[in-house]
């Protein structure tokens, strides 16, 4: 389901938006004191090392091999371990389009024997990598070696927040799409949902009501609505979290299993008296797992939704345009949905304040990843 509605379509729309800039590319003529005259240039930055993850193998491969691609970049990059054939099959798509040979090159192969090297590499200019907060802390002190420029887009712990006058008919699925989706395997997944206090219980038994409906089963079968993890290893991480949250004192409201006997299922999980200091409201799942939170007020919420070391992305739940406004221009994070979550387009740049990453992805803003600006001095004497 998620590969005919995220990862081919999108990643065409990627392919097509870089293609138009391509001609686009300009520096500045710059007026100067002086007899001189000034431009600029905006080169590739040479060899790119791409480093991506499973959770969308052929769309993310597309956001960071289309603007590499527009500027003028060659590519070596590595999908994840789990999911390299999507990219071996755009590969030999590559080779069929003619693309001169060594433009784009693929290297599947495990973080330490594939990955690594690449960082590494004393020819390798810059290094995009998308994944978890804790391997990019390990590509940026590798990077610093040879000082290569480093793009990260990392983790998220991003909050959902419904507000009083909220259309609730919206925010109820809204929410649970911005977790659920893709069986939670999102960095921007909105896991952390504040409710006002005062309509915590019927917004939480709404919730509760709308993830018992949500269809499990095969991800093959289009009126799956979540389907297995990708693996036993991230099955078991959910589960222990699950367990940790129950620890911690949080109530099980619905979910926390695993409902069938084959397959890496957990069931949409929501857990409710959950407080800021829970590990389930302070670390990134990865999974279908909600940690529901009571509010009181606009600045006290501001200020818990930002009480976090990721800024990757967050959503409001309103009517009111001007709190809509307030809480977007008042949250650090890199995308703020208002009554939607998940919107994403090939010209808007996607990226996280903080420990979610450094630079931008998809855009204008994505072609400064993979360029130098160059300026050029002619004396007019």
């Amino acid at each position: 389901r998620e590969t005919t509605m995220a990862d081919i379509p999108l990643a065409i729309d990627h392919l097509r938006y870089y293609a138009g800039w391509t001609t686009k590319i300009v520096g500045q003529t710059i007026p100067v004191n002086g007899p001189f005259f000034n431009y600029t240039r905006h080169e590739a930055v040479g060899v790119v090392g791409q480093i991506i993850p499973w959770n969308f193998p052929l769309l993310m491969a597309m956001w960071k091999m289309g603007a590499a691609l527009a500027t003028g970049c060659t590519i070596v990059l590595k999908p994840a371990e789990q999911t390299p054939l999507s990219v071996l099959y755009f590969a030999e798509l590559v080779e069929e389009a003619g693309f001169p040979n060594g433009v784009v090159n693929i290297v599947p192969g495990y973080g330490e024997t594939a990955g690594q090297p690449l960082v590494d590499h004393p020819l390798v200019d810059k290094i995009a990598f998308t994944g978890s907060t804790e391997i990019g802390k390990k590509i940026m002190e590798r990077a610093a070696k040879t000082i290569k420029r480093v793009t990260l887009e990392l983790g998220g712990k991003s909050p959902n927040i419904i507000l009083p006058d909220a259309d609730f008919s919206k925010a109820i699925p809204g929410v649970l799409n911005g977790v659920m989706f893709n069986q939670g395997q999102v960095c921007c997944a909105g896991s952390r949902v504040f409710i006002p206090k005062k309509q915590y219980d019927n917004v939480v038994s709404d919730m509760v009501q709308h993830a018992r409906k949500i269809k499990q089963g095969s991800g093959l079968n289009q009126d799956t609505e979540i389907g297995p993890l990708v693996s036993l290893e991230q099955q078991d991480r959910v589960m222990h979290y699950v367990e940790k949250g129950l620890n911690e004192g949080a109530e099980l409201l619905t979910g926390g299993t695993t409902p069938f006997d084959e397959g890496y299922f957990v069931a949409p999980t929501i857990f409710a008296n959950v407080n800021d200091e829970m590990t389930i409201a302070k670390e990134e799942i990865f999974g279908p797992v909600i940690s529901a939170l009571p509010y009181d007020d606009l600045d006290e919420l501001i200020e818990r939704a930002n009480n976090s070391q990721y800024g990757l992305a967050a959503g409001v739940w309103t009517r009111d345009v001007a709190n809509a406004h307030y809480i977007a221009n008042n949250l650090r994070a890199g995308t703020v949905w208002v009554n939607c979550y998940n919107a994403f387009d090939a010209a808007s740049p996607f990226g996280g304040y903080k420990q979610s990453g450094i630079g931008r992805e998809m855009g204008s803003y994505a072609l400064e990843n993979y360029t130098e600006v160059k300026s050029v001095w002619i004396s007019m004497k």
